[in-house]
Order: structure tokens, then sequence, then C-alpha cells
């Protein structure tokens, strides 16, 4: 496995790095995470391994198992579904704001995350597809005027392993990712927070608009 380069604060970067490769994919869920494989691909001692590895415990992509070792989180059908459902709440409840803040300047600049995302679908790779993916919900979420709201929104969107391959089974529910993005700016233009909210629990519940 490719070796990631080396950050300037190991423990904290090599959490955040692992965070991105779970999420991303490159550790599929129940994978058993091997420490001198880690130090190796994110050029940290054990310690600082270790450090990251529990940072990730706590937010719950990583388990620990006493006497075994650590393996990347695999939530049961009950917790995915209540994660977002609590998910559903939280970014209905920020709409609201977001749309009041959504001025033109930020529109434009969802756009161009959208349209990131959606030549990515086509030509990127899983990696690519996550961090663009990420990009677009940050950048809304960060319109929300409740800093609390907003950090718990990103909270729970970290929370628990969300690969490409998990949420989006399909070439079909990829491509309609991509196209909800779309929507969910058109929403915000028109400043349509009825419509916005319904796209909103479309697209973290992946049901039909």
């Amino acid at each position: 496995m490719a070796r990631v380069k080396s950050p300037e604060t190991p423990a904290m970067d090599a959490a955040a790095m692992l965070a991105r490769d779970i999420h991303a994919g490159v550790f599929g869920l129940g994978t058993w995470l091997k420490q001198i494989d880690l130090e190796k691909r994110y050029g940290c001692t054990r310690i600082e391994v270790r450090r990251a590895l529990d940072k990730l415990v706590l937010r719950r992509l990583v388990q620990h198992i006493p006497n075994r070792g650590y393996h990347v989180y695999q939530p049961d059908a009950r917790q995915s579904d209540e994660i977002r459902d609590v998910r559903v709440m939280l970014e209905s409840a920020a709409a609201d704001t977001i749309v009041e803040h959504a001025d033109a300047a930020a529109v434009a600049e969802l756009r161009d995350l959208a349209q990131r995302f959606s030549d990515l679908v086509f030509d990127g790779t899983l990696l690519e597809q996550y961090e663009a993916n990420i990009a677009f919900h940050v950048r809304m979420a960060k319109l929300c005027a409740n800093r609390e709201l907003t950090g718990l929104i990103l909270e729970f969107r970290g929370r628990g392993p969300s690969a490409p391959l998990e949420q989006w089974k399909t070439r079909a529910r990829i491509e309609q990712s991509a196209q909800e993005h779309f929507l969910m700016v058109d929403a915000l233009a028109a400043r349509d927070l009825p419509r916005l909210k319904t796209l909103i629990r479309v697209h973290i519940l992946q049901t039909p608009d």
C-alpha cells in the first residue's frame, strides 16, 4: 500500500488521514488495521499510530478488541438507520439559516463544487469522489449561522464509515447523488426552503424524490 506523505503533526494528521481512508473505502468495513502497516503508510511512530487509532475509536470509526487489535467499525443496520435519521433532523434544522445566508457568491461556489463531484463520477477515483462530495457538504453546512449546529452536522457526517461503496451501491445512485447536489443548489438560489428540506431528506436517506 502506498505511503502517505508524513505530516507535521503525526498523531493528529494520522487520525485525519486514516479517517479519510476509511470513509473513502481504502479500508473496508471490518478490516483489521495492523499498526506496523499504518506506521509505514503515514510515516508515524507506533505510539502516534496508537493515539490516532484511539482517537478514531471515540468517533466510532474504529473498534478496539482487547488482545486482538483494531478494526474498522461496522455499525449494524439499526445504528446506521438512526445515524441517518439524526442527520436528517440536524441538516433540516440548519436549512433555514442556510437559505438566509446563501448569497450569489455562495451559490456559485456550491454550483462549482457540485460540478466537480459530477465530473468525478465518470472519471475520478473513489477517494476523489469522496473528497469532492465532502467539500460540497462542508461548504453548505458552513452557511448555517449556528456554529454549534454546524459542528454537530459535520460530526454526524463523520460518525461511522461512509465509504462510497457503502453510500453509492449502484452507478445510478451515485449519478442521482450528483444530480441532487445541483437540485439543492437550485433550491438555495430560489430560496425554496421546503424544497431544500425535501432534497436533504432524499439525499441522506437515498429515497426517491
